[in-house]
């Protein structure tokens, strides 16, 4: 039904841009054989709208592999630096999730662990939605910011950095095994929000698999049994994911840059003083559009990381995109 729906959705959208690009086309003619300017401007704006949809369409085609139809997990972890990498950990979730609301995907917060003084030690969402693991899966790796730090009374510029890992939410057509032996349970009390009954009760589950050193923690249910269930079905995504890597013959790299959260393996630098930019360190695509990117802008950045996935390059229809 998945793989119906988005055939379905696929084939509307081809019909739909044909009919549009059809009729705004005739709205040019007929504004021009009458001399109403007004009208030509009209189906030349919309017809710009369309070029972006085609664009999009275009990239949705590139989201052709394995998993990329499913739902997504999203981690974020905070790097070495305490309160500013925290708050900088909090600030990128946030990031995401008001990308994943403005397309309107589905958000479920699974775990989140609070630091000290401010932001987020770490976190885990899952995120719902059409493709939402191919839209995101270039955006695993280390997060840099430089910025003017509100938590130094001197005012002087700090960098930071925190790390955001993706992998698929599997359903039951993709079978992992694991032997239980291979895993150890843990339980601790929830952190956070979540009631006397959640503080009180060691309702949180952390999986780790002994072999390759995967952990996953879920605290989001208010029962043990719910939360070891969820944290069950995470590490067998985490195992999965592992494995589409290795096939993909990029396991070595992508384990690199989650080794160590700092210099050296950040895919994408946030600057917001002296100067502000935002630039991708793998495809050179870069915007000073700041505070948009941290309110959920991201698309640009995943449109190209997703063409050179698949060209080495930008393909001819998004070029032009802004």
């Amino acid at each position: 039904m998945q793989e119906r729906t988005s055939l379905e959705d696929s084939l509307q959208g081809i019909g739909k841009v044909t009919r549009e690009l059809d009729d705004n086309i005739e709205m040019i003619e007929l504004g021009e054989a009458e001399g109403d300017q007004g009208v030509v401007t009209e189906a030349e704006n919309a017809l710009k709208a369309l070029k972006k949809e085609v664009a999009r369409r275009e990239l949705e085609a590139l989201l052709s592999g394995e998993a990329d139809r499913f739902d997504t997990y999203l981690e974020v972890h905070a790097g070495a630096g305490g309160t500013e990498s925290q708050d900088w950990a909090s600030m990128l979730l946030r990031m995401y999730t008001r990308w994943a609301e403005k397309h309107g995907f589905k958000i479920e917060y699974l775990e989140e662990t609070q630091g000290e003084e401010a932001g987020i030690k770490s976190a885990t969402i899952q995120i719902s939605g059409h493709n939402a693991y191919g839209w995101l899966k270039t955006e695993g790796g280390v997060h840099r910011l430089v910025r003017i730090s509100p938590y130094d009374s001197n005012a002087r510029r700090h960098t930071s950095f925190s790390s955001v890992a993706i992998f698929p939410v599997v359903d039951d057509s993709i079978k992992i095994d694991i032997n239980e032996s291979d895993v150890r349970v843990d339980t601790m009390r929830s952190g956070g929000a979540g009631g006397q009954h959640v503080n009180k009760t060691e309702s949180a589950v952390r999986l780790t698999h002994i072999p390759s050193g995967v952990a996953v923690v879920c605290q989001a249910g208010r029962s043990q049994h719910k939360n070891k269930a969820q944290a069950w079905d995470m590490l067998r995504a985490r195992l999965y994911e592992i494995e589409l890597k290795k096939r993909e013959e990029k396991a070595a790299a992508d384990q690199a840059a989650k080794t160590d959260i700092g210099w050296g393996h950040q895919i994408r630098s946030y600057v917001l003083q002296p100067y502000q930019m935002v630039k991708d360190l793998r495809t050179g695509v870069q915007t000073s559009d700041t505070s948009g990117v941290l309110d959920g802008d991201l698309d640009e950045f995943m449109a190209a990381t997703l063409a050179q996935r698949a060209f080495g390059t930008s393909p001819g229809a998004i070029d032009d995109v802004d």
